[in-house]
């Protein structure tokens, strides 16, 4: 009886130690960690952009035709609105991560400029966040604090930078990395090379601000344009409807509503591209 009371004993005490040791971040499944290149729409936001979407391209058919049918099949196109919206929150949260990713850079330098060793200069950077962003609803912090954990199971830095590159395919995110891990390898001086690769990013950042900032206004001017048309088209209507009546209902005005419609269309397609700006 004592015997077994002590293997059994053993055999919990085994289960015990077992259960308190963490699990290594490589056995972690990898779906728990946010892709950035990616995505995930609700049902709610499915059905939510495609009413929108098609509500408003509704509203543009009977502005044009005034034929129901015609506006209806105008909505077609609305099946697109998820995929258009989702695209949108792609890049909207990489460029969150973007911003949020210039400002541990500054305190990565700042760190380790001070002494700090690489480990403890990425625990602070993620502790500088969280005083800019309470609460941790950064994205960035919530990497950072991933990095911190992979270092205390002992995965090497480089493995756990290029883990996050890897699902945030930013850009400048890359370049650091590559930099980072091509000076921790040869043994060069990091804390120079992370000081003026973090001056250089943060510059371009900059610029890219900028940019966005002296587009806004140009963006604003044109969907005034954009619409413009259609309040005209309204004005038009309730002020001489006897002069707009050969548009509606007869085949050369739908053509050339339908004409109207298109070039109004690729004008608006051409502003985006005219406005998409890389550096």
């Amino acid at each position: 009886m004592l015997r077994m009371n002590v293997n059994e004993a053993g055999a919990v005490s085994t289960e015990a130690t077992k259960s308190k040791q963490p699990q290594s971040s490589n056995q972690a499944p990898k779906d728990k960690l946010q892709d950035y290149a990616a995505y995930q729409l609700s049902v709610h936001e499915k059905i939510w952009s495609i009413v929108v979407v098609a509500a408003l391209l509704f509203a543009v058919g009977m502005v044009f035709y005034k034929i129901w049918l015609l506006a209806l099949l105008l909505t077609i196109p609305a099946y697109k609105a998820p995929k258009l919206w989702q695209s949108r929150q792609i890049n909207r949260q990489r460029t969150l991560l973007k911003l949020h990713f210039k400002q541990a850079l500054y305190s990565l330098s700042s760190s380790m400029s001070a002494g700090r060793s690489v480990e403890n200069a990425f625990r602070e950077a993620a502790k500088d966040l969280e005083l800019l962003y309470p609460g941790g609803s950064s994205d960035m912090i919530r990497e950072l604090e991933v990095i911190t954990t992979r270092l205390e199971y002992g995965e090497p830095i480089e493995s756990a930078l290029l883990n996050f590159g890897s699902r945030a395919k930013v850009e400048d995110i890359d370049n650091f990395i590559n930099v980072f891990v091509t000076c921790k390898r040869t043994g060069g001086d990091l804390i120079e090379v992370i000081r003026r690769t973090s001056t250089i990013i943060g510059e371009k950042m900059d610029i890219q601000q900028d940019i966005s900032v002296m587009i806004a206004q140009k963006k604003f001017e044109s969907n005034i344009l954009l619409a413009t048309p259609f309040v005209f088209i309204l004005f038009m209507n309730f002020s001489a409807p006897d002069f707009m009546a050969p548009l509606y209902g007869t085949p050369l005005g739908i053509i050339l509503a339908s004409v109207g419609l298109g070039l109004l269309g690729l004008s608006a397609w051409l502003i985006q591209r005219f406005m998409k700006i890389q550096i």
